[in-house]
């Protein structure tokens, strides 16, 4: 017979290296199609169409950003309103597998529905839908296995596991956005990044190596999900009410002991501000470089291995830090280095970097966002995984669920609120650059009220 306790133990490390999967499968989502191939592809096919109508290329620019951020906001609007509710049924069922897979279901389909957006703009709308429906998906399906990880360790241990799996998640990244730029996703010359024509026999003239980036995401989520499911076993949980009218109850009652609940309620707060004001800068970091900088699709993706790379080192660390010092410190300095990304960013052209006149055709710029691309990456990471230990030390025992519907419905509640800032100031002022400038002040607030969070979280009764 085996000895119980190592077979205890094997198990308990496949639960870890099964819940890690999840990360490293979905993280491609976020990586390839909201921030460095499909993101900038989009743009760049919606300037063309608005270009194709007259519009001057500064105008297009605009109208192409806050198209985009269109999209994202009504996908906020909808995570944040159901994250919550579907949270709290999943606590009152005890089941939240089920829930996942029916997310993957939508994460699939978003996914191969980015191939319909051809290069003379045909389908724009339908692809959007479709990112849409992709990004819901991806969000839920974090929100049910978030609530899995007070369940794999103790406090203490709940930091580094967190910080792996956000190193695991973007080592995922960076090699999935390796593949895409050596075999798949065509520059302007229809090769690859190392001179490749696109495999599988995609035409560059349709853009077929691009678009090919939907399809290519969801294989690699199907494929590497198996281990989450073989692995991560559910902990069979007491239904206590099977209903959503209960689990709305359930809620409303959670919701009302906010208020008194002073370090919760000024963390919710926080982090509704830091993340809107981070997703933002990811979603439109790359759409950035292609409108402001005018980078290709390729350059983009060069930028976006930098910021892999860097996130899933600095991660890695940062998960110690948490451990060592705990997740408040953490998040703060976070939240500093990315207020410094982002000032940069707003003062910089191709011409000058906050009027300081920089030679013709000066390589200045380029190499200046290289190094933002890797502080995005490091400190964005690293923010989120402290972010998600945090939430961790404010869960109630039993509730984890609801705990982080709460944590999405407040990163998403005014989810809307970064790209429509970015969208109106976009607009009105007819500046790609200038509209990254409310992003600056999303993480001021966020960093004010972190005042008022207790460094250790709540004692869970």
């Amino acid at each position: 017979m085996s000895d119980p306790t190592t077979t205890a133990g094997l198990m308990a490390r496949r639960r870890v290296w099964g819940w890690w999967a999840f990360d490293w499968a979905s993280q491609p989502y976020f990586t390839l199609c909201l921030t460095f191939i499909f993101g900038p592809y989009f743009a760049a096919v919606a300037t063309e169409a608005y270009m194709a109508q007259g519009l001057t290329e500064t105008v297009a620019d605009a109208r192409a950003q806050s198209l985009w951020s269109l999209g994202q906001t009504v996908s906020g609007v909808i995570i944040a309103l159901c994250a919550p509710i579907l949270g709290a049924f999943a606590d009152n069922t005890g089941r939240r597998m089920p829930w996942i897979v029916l997310f993957s279901g939508f994460y699939l389909i978003g996914a191969l529905g980015l191939w319909v957006l051809l290069p003379d703009g045909s389908y724009l709308i339908l692809a959007l839908v479709a990112f849409g429906i992709g990004l819901i998906g991806a969000e839920f399906t974090t929100i049910f296995t978030n609530s899995m990880l007070p369940e794999l360790g103790d406090q203490t241990a709940i930091g580094s596991l967190s910080g792996n799996g956000f190193a695991w998640g973007y080592l995922g990244g960076v090699l999935a956005l390796f593949m895409m730029l050596i075999f798949f996703a065509e520059g302007e010359s229809g090769k690859t990044f190392v001179g490749l024509s696109p495999a599988l026999g995609l035409d560059p003239e349709m853009r077929e190596g691009t678009r090919f980036v939907g399809p290519f995401t969801a294989i690699w989520y199907l494929v590497f999900m198996i281990p989450f499911f073989l692995w991560m076993r559910e902990a069979r949980r007491p239904v206590t009410h099977a209903r959503f009218g209960a689990a709305l109850g359930a809620l409303w009652g959670t919701v009302k002991s906010l208020p008194k609940r002073t370090s919760l309620f000024a963390y919710l707060g926080s982090s509704m501000f830091y993340r809107d004001a981070l997703n933002a800068l990811y979603g439109f970091g790359g759409t950035y470089a292609v409108l402001v900088l005018n980078w290709s699709v390729t350059q983009v993706g060069v930028f976006g291995i930098v910021g892999a790379v860097t996130a899933a080192v600095a991660t890695w660390i940062g998960g110690k830090l948490d451990t060592r010092l705990g997740p408040k410190p953490v998040i703060i300095g976070s939240i500093l280095v990315l207020i410094a990304v982002c000032l940069v960013v707003v003062g910089m052209t191709r011409e000058s970097v906050w009027g300081v006149a920089l030679a013709e055709g000066s390589a200045m710029p380029d190499v200046i966002f290289y190094i933002c691309g890797a502080l995005i990456g490091g400190a964005g990471g690293v923010l989120q995984s402290a972010s998600r230990s945090m939430m961790c030390r404010h869960a109630l025992t039993g509730r984890p669920t609801e705990a982080f519907g709460l944590y999405a419905l407040s990163g998403k509640a005014t989810a809307f609120l970064g790209p429509a800032l970015i969208g109106v100031t976009t607009y009105l002022t007819e500046s790609a650059r200038l509209g990254m400038v409310p992003l600056i002040g999303l993480f001021i607030l966020g960093l004010i009220l972190i005042i008022w969070v207790r460094a250790d979280g709540e004692m869970r009764p």
